[in-house]
Parts: C-alpha cells; structure tokens; sequence
C-alpha cells in the first residue's frame, strides 16, 4: 500500500511539472491576434521573427470585428493585426491598446472565381448565369465594406443584392468561392496569392480608386504587460525590411 501511494506520488509530482512547464511556454509565447486576410502573411512572419529571436509566436485567425470583441472581453493577446484602423482606434480609445495603431500595410481587393470558365468582371455580377456573389460581412469584416463599396461605386449593389452571401470573415468567403457554393466573391489578394489558392480559377483586381484604402493596422495590446518587451520586438519587425517583402509577395503595399 505504502509503495503505491509513493507511485502515486512521483506520478503526480511528473504531471504537475509537465503541466507547469506547458503552462510556462505559453505564457512565454507571444500571442498574436491577426484578421483572416492575413493570416498566410502572418504565419510567414512570424516564423521569421521566431527564427531571428527565438521567441515562439501563436497565431489566432478570425475577422477584424469578432477579434476586437474577444480582446474588449480579455482575451490575453499581445498583438493585434487589423484589416483596418477603426478597430485598433477603438482599442486604442478604451485603453486597450499602448498606443495609437500604426498602418503595416495596404491591402488589395480582388474579385475571384474558381471556375476557370468564368473571365471575371464587376459588370457580369448582373449576369443571369451568375446565381450567388460571395462577399465577407461588411458589418465585422473590412474586405466586406469595401466590396459593398465597390458595389455602390458601379452602380450595381441595389440590383445584384440577392445574389449576395456573406461570410462571417474572409476565410469563409473563401470557402464559398473554392468550393463553388458561390459563382464568384470578393476577397483579399493576399489570400488568392497563396500558395493553396493560385491556380485556381480567375482573378482580377479591383480599382483601387472604387473603394476606400484598406489601410490595415497594428496595436500592442496592454493584456499581457509581462510580455511588452517581446510584443514590442515584433512590432518592429513589422516594419522591417524583411517583413515587408514578405507582406509585398501577398500583395500587399507598404509604406516607406
């Protein structure tokens, strides 16, 4: 009895110490919030920084507006990459964020098809063989507003309404297009330059001059202070010569 209670023991004594120690990584990770449209860019960049400084980086994907209601409620993420600043501003306004959101980068609108039959054109949205336009939702989503902008800008929102879907981010728009569920959607360019998404079906870009820049920006967060100094280290990094490349073979533009 007395040597199972010792087995006991030591087991017990093991867990323990694996648990502290994964709880020790994680906490030593630096935790980076980013919008869908960026999340192929990102996962690049960071495995650059952690390569340069050995600091660990995990990744959380989902749409500009649902991220900043998951920090607003706490959740502990050093980093936010925004697909726009209204959603840093807000952070930076209720004293979330360390400081004013700076712009990292410019993103690109793109009108995609994976029905290489398909020659893609705004106008042909009103096409009777076009059933279903996917778009992000322009009420979380900053590549949704600028679709529903384009859309206006042409003239053609009002008339082609009902074809319109919505997914929740752009990874779900994605979805709608790659899996044909709908005819055709817009969506970041970064996204179509992916690796997993090229070469298929069609794409054009959109005039940048028919919706607003999508000027996408980056906060650090004040949820996790012990982690500063790193969260800072890869909010410069952003800005270096390295990371822009990277941003820029996504389509991304960057400013000098």
């Amino acid at each position: 009895m007395k040597k199972l209670k010792s087995i006991l023991f030591v087991l017990t004594f093991i867990l323990g110490v694996i648990s502290c120690k994964h709880k020790q990584q994680k906490n030593n990770k630096l935790i980076i919030a980013t919008a869908a449209n960026m999340q192929f860019a990102t996962k690049e960049i960071a495995a650059q920084f952690s390569k340069h400084t050995g600091i660990d980086c995990e990744i959380i994907v989902g749409s500009s507006g649902k991220l900043t209601s998951q920090i607003k409620n706490g959740a502990p993420y050093d980093i936010f990459l925004s697909a726009n600043l209204k959603y840093p501003n807000e952070l930076f306004r209720l004293g979330i964020a360390t400081k004013k959101p700076r712009v990292y980068a410019l993103g690109r609108l793109v009108l995609w098809t994976a029905d290489k039959k398909i020659t893609p054109s705004v106008f042909l949205l009103k096409s009777e063989n076009i059933k279903h336009v996917a778009i992000a939702n322009p009420k979380i989503a900053p590549y949704g507003i600028a679709a529903k902008q384009v859309l206006k800008h042409y003239g053609i929102y009002r008339s082609i309404k009902p074809k319109l879907v919505y997914g929740e981010n752009i990874m779900q728009t994605n979805q709608f297009i790659k899996s044909k569920a709908a005819d055709i959607g817009f969506t970041s360019k970064s996204i179509v330059l992916h690796s997993k998404s090229n070469n298929i079906g069609n794409f054009i870009d959109i005039d940048t001059t028919a919706y607003t820049p999508i000027s996408q920006g980056i906060v650090i967060l004040k949820t996790q202070n012990h982690k500063y100094i790193k969260a800072q280290e890869f909010y410069n990094f952003i800005f270096s010569t390295q990371s822009k490349n990277i941003l820029n073979k996504f389509g991304y533009s960057t400013l000098n």
